[in-house]
């Protein structure tokens, strides 16, 4: 299952997106302290003291990215309701903007680690677009086999997020369309589940991050760009494993992979 996934991603590689340099992360892909979710942003002389701290927010927009490039798959797919408690059935995966999740409706996403299981509850009210492309992704097996390829920190060391959802595992891979913005509207916290992007408008491919602690809130405020699409409702402690098993690095030496990915209803 695991060969079929990877074929499949083979046939709609992207382009490579050049990964961000991060303060708190280091300059390829990465949230505080790099670009993006890459790192190749041109260094910007500042010539204060204050201004370094405007780099580092500003690095925070480059860190996350998604990588765009023409990829082949399936037909869209739409993330049908199944009935309550059972799964939704798989469906092949999306080429382009899937259809958003209906309104008042949740799913819940079951990521399958070798350190345990996360459970993330998707709302569509926080994002619909995000969160329908999201359940879409993870119905047809789409995270099945990829990596968490980036734990990065705050520059004082605090854990800052778990990020993954790239076929490639190097930040720089997506699904081969991108996604229309979203306003966000509530507030990033410990467990907050949003999808990753470049600085450049309507970015979101397939990338997504978990945040690892309340301190974090206030650095990605501070751009407010990446649209939640939930929480984590179980599993943080298998997420804080994964941060835990890169020994400190940015971009870890032996990623922990998604096993599977599984969607239920509700």
């Amino acid at each position: 299952m695991a060969d079929k996934s990877r074929g499949k991603r083979r046939r709609g590689a992207q382009k490579a997106v050049p990964r961000p340099a991060a303060a708190p992360v280091k300059t390829t892909t990465q949230p505080v302290g790099k670009t993006s979710v890459a790192n190749r942003l041109p260094v910007i002389p500042w010539l204060t003291a204050g201004a370094i701290v405007v780099v580092a927010l500003i690095a925070i927009l480059v860190i996350f990215r998604p990588g765009t490039g023409t990829g082949t798959g399936g037909a869209a797919a739409s993330a049908s309701p199944g009935a309550a408690g059972s799964a939704v059935a798989v469906a092949p995966c999306p080429t382009s903007q899937p259809p958003a999740l209906p309104a008042g409706q949740t799913r819940t996403v079951t990521l399958s680690t070798p350190k345990g299981p996360i459970v993330i509850q998707v709302e569509a009210d926080l994002s619909p677009i995000a969160a329908g492309n999201f359940v879409a992704l993870a119905s047809c097996g789409y995270y099945d086999a990829t990596v968490f390829h980036r734990t990065a920190s705050l520059q004082d060391g605090t854990p800052f997020v778990i990020q993954g959802g790239d076929p490639e595992g190097t930040g720089m891979g997506g699904p081969g369309y991108t996604i229309t913005d979203e306003p966000v509207t509530t507030p990033y916290k410990r467990g907050t589940v949003a999808m990753a992007r470049t600085a450049a408008p309507n970015s979101v491919g397939s990338q997504f991050f978990i945040v690892l602690d309340d301190k974090d809130g206030a650095v990605l405020s501070s751009a407010n760009t990446y649209q939640i699409i939930g929480d984590v409702t179980s599993g943080m402690d298998v997420a804080d494993a994964i941060y835990a098993a890169s020994g400190g690095a940015e971009t870890p030496a032996s990623p922990v992979p998604v096993t599977a990915a599984t969607v239920a209803t509700p």
